[in-house]
């Protein structure tokens, strides 16, 4: 730094001295240096969030694909393609004539068993006085006994016929799982579809509320560990600059970190409620996850950097400049979060006349073009 703002004197110096040659040198005495009129800048101390920038994606937090449960003809699909659609919304209707069918034949196979096995007991009861009187062997009355309890067993199997066949029965009418989206119908009305068939007849996203998916790097981890659930607010922004930012709340963070990016997968929840938020749309995520309070501040403009790091020229009182090497905690938007180097207070040139200042330079405020800096609220860290 020091050998650097050597040969910068050393160069300010020379082109003096040369002015003095053209002049013709008759007084002997190097012309001083002309004042730089330039814009500045105060050093101020204010609350600073401390943020993360990144950018992420939207997707569903339910995803459903839509698939008949039993075979047979598509007979009506009750929805449009793209329409949005409420838990328990019929979808579909498969022909149910042939499960109405197998329904009847199972009651009527239920209702002739039990018939017989009403006869079966009445047969037990009628034996157990006959085997009393040695009328009838015990081996025929053993006999009676296994029939009837076979009935039972017969009788039980047929209710159970019963109902599997009213739930085949139930699925010919297929209705949405979750609130949602219809996405494209795969199978149009007319078709024939069968059981747990690999295609869908269509899929559901929910997208109220939906999910934004972002990463963080390793080192904001202890940002987000031990927080408690939906303190730290997270906003998303289309990067068509549109309609936004949405405000939501990080509800999710993984339990792993990838070795491959040093990244943890983070997700946020987004209440969606004008389903402005669209499944693989990518949006730019911030982050708020603290604020710092009496951070220096001064705009990005004033910073410079040099072979030995970030500088600025500090005005002093007698309008001369100080080449001042500072530490940058981050630089956000128009301003920079100075960590050592500058006080409050403290004056700093802020336009874009550096290469005409070496230090000790005179300078001169541009009389009414003291900027302001930025409002409080834009100290970020980017991936």
């Amino acid at each position: 730094m020091h050998s650097a703002i050597k040969s910068a004197a050393a160069c300010a110096a020379l082109a003096c001295c040369a002015a003095g040659c053209r002049d013709g040198g008759d007084s002997g005495k190097a012309r001083p240096a002309p004042v730089v009129r330039v814009l500045a800048a105060e050093a101020v101390a204010k609350t600073m969030p401390v943020r993360l920038r990144t950018i992420g994606h939207v997707e569903p937090i339910q995803t459903v694909a839509v698939r008949p449960r039993v075979g047979g003809e598509l007979t009506k699909v009750w929805f449009q393609e793209g329409q949005r659609v409420e838990a328990g919304d019929t979808l579909f209707t498969i022909d149910p004539r042939p499960y109405d069918a197998a329904l009847k034949q199972a009651e009527a196979e239920l209702a002739k068993d039990q018939a017989l096995l009403r006869k079966a007991e009445a047969d037990v009861a009628r034996y157990a006085e006959l085997v009393k009187k040695d009328f009838v062997t015990k081996e025929q009355f053993d006999l009676i006994v296994a029939n009837a309890e076979s009935l039972k067993a017969g009788v039980a199997a047929d209710e159970a016929n019963i109902e599997r066949a009213r739930l085949e029965r139930e699925f010919c009418t297929i209705t949405a799982p979750i609130a949602g989206r219809t996405g494209d119908l795969m199978v149009k009305a007319g078709n024939l579809v069968k059981a747990n068939d690999d295609r869908a007849l269509v899929v559901v996203n929910q997208i109220r509320p939906i999910y934004v998916v972002f990463t963080a790097t390793a080192e904001f981890l202890p940002e987000f560990v031990n927080r408690p659930a939906g303190s730290i607010k997270v906003s998303a922004q289309p990067p068509d600059g549109g309609a936004g930012p949405y405000e939501g709340v990080l509800t999710f963070m993984d339990n792993v970190i990838d070795r491959a990016s040093s990244t943890v997968m983070l997700k946020a929840t987004f209440p969606n409620e004008r389903e402005t938020l669209w499944p693989g749309l990518f949006v730019d995520v911030l982050v708020v996850l603290r604020e710092e309070p009496d951070r220096v501040v001064v705009p990005t403009t004033a910073v410079q950097t040099g072979q030995e790091g970030q500088f600025v020229f500090v005005i002093e009182r007698d309008a001369t400049v100080e080449l001042r090497p500072v530490a940058v905690a981050r630089m956000v938007d128009q301003e920079s979060v100075i960590d050592r180097g500058l006080a409050p207070g403290e004056r700093v040139v802020s336009d874009a006349e550096f290469r005409r200042l070496v230090p000790g330079s005179r300078v001169e405020v541009k009389a009414g073009l003291v900027p302001e800096t930025a409002p409080a609220g834009t100290g970020d860290r980017k991936e």
